[in-house]
């Protein structure tokens, strides 16, 4: 298995009530886990995602935590079961999903990333507003439809499909705008707090950027991508800081990442955390960024695989001991 490799995470809207629930009962590794960010973010993490009854997980301050710690676990612990053996020559990961990428590149410690995203979560709710429209359009024809209802481009996930956030009712006249031009594209509107990575996300990215500055970050034979620039991160920590800042409220590039990866020759694709879909159970759960990387790299050899629960974990592992 010589294949370059490239490990993911995904980022919000891949969370769910119970969200690794099956991993923590089963391995001590993971409850280890929960237990460090428990103690570093100053609540209790497994109770937060396996018994609030509330729907706090959903909430930005609480979602963003709780998918880097899932998302870590699922990584921890694969690389735990198979020895290490398989090393990623790049890392990335949507939005959110970034900072887990950081983290599992040795950028940046466990640690500072909990109390990176913790901040970030709780800014991004209190000084979000809006929402956001995933549309199945090419990103000049988004950007016509975005101009024109003064709502800004929020991601560029696939070459015909591109998120857009505003205000309610801005969307909605964009929504109504898209259907008589482009009648036969559709469009879906996303859960969230706010219009994420748009100019209505400056605010929260001043306040965030002095989180930034306190925060070391640290060199590695790992490459990993930003979603701000598209392309790999330098290895200045001053210039991966400023990324950071500039993806709040700037379009997150995720298709570009996938060129990216396929500019390193990437034919390997390991997904970590998270989960979508409407079953209840991690078991019932399907990964989050399958379906773009499978479209982005239609007509070429891709082996993809997802650790995001106890089954898929297990299939991982036994597929890779081969």
């Amino acid at each position: 298995m010589s294949e370059n490799t490239a490990f993911l995470f995904p980022g919000q809207g891949s969370q769910y009530p119970g969200m690794g629930r099956d991993l923590f009962e089963a391995y001590r590794e993971v409850r280890e886990t929960y237990s460090e960010s428990s103690d570093a973010l100053g609540y209790d993490l497994p109770h937060l995602c396996f018994e609030d009854q509330d729907g706090s997980i959903h909430l930005t301050r609480f979602t963003q935590p709780a998918l880097l710690v899932h998302s870590i676990a699922c990584y921890r612990l694969f690389s735990s079961l198979s020895g290490g053996r398989i090393q990623p020559v790049a890392v990335a990961g949507h939005s959110l999903g970034e900072y887990s990428a950081l983290v599992c590149a040795g950028i940046l410690d466990f640690a500072e990333a909990l109390k990176l995203v913790k901040s970030r979560g709780e800014l991004m709710g209190e000084y979000g507003e809006g929402e956001m429209e995933a549309l199945m359009l090419d990103l000049e024809s988004a950007q016509v439809l975005a101009d024109r209802h003064a709502c800004g481009i929020s991601a560029c996930n696939l070459p015909e499909q591109t998120v857009v956030g505003g205000r309610r009712e801005d969307l909605d006249a964009l929504v109504k705008d898209m259907a008589e031009r482009f009648p036969k594209r559709r469009s879906a509107r996303l859960k969230t707090e706010g219009a994420f990575h748009t100019f209505y996300m400056v605010e929260a990215g001043k306040q965030f950027r002095g989180k930034l500055a306190q925060t070391a970050f640290m060199a590695s034979g790992i490459k990993a991508l930003s979603n701000y620039s598209g392309g790999i991160h330098d290895t200045d920590a001053e210039s991966i800081r400023a990324r950071l800042f500039f993806q709040l409220f700037n379009p997150v590039l995720w298709y570009r990442n996938l060129l990216a990866l396929q500019e390193l020759e990437v034919a390997r694709i390991i997904e970590f955390g998270g989960g979508i879909g409407k079953g209840e159970t991690p078991a019932e759960k399907r990964p989050n960024l399958e379906a773009m990387i499978k479209k982005a790299y239609r007509g070429q050899d891709l082996s993809y695989t997802p650790v995001i629960n106890q089954e898929t974990l297990e299939q991982a592992v036994e597929y890779f001991q081969d």
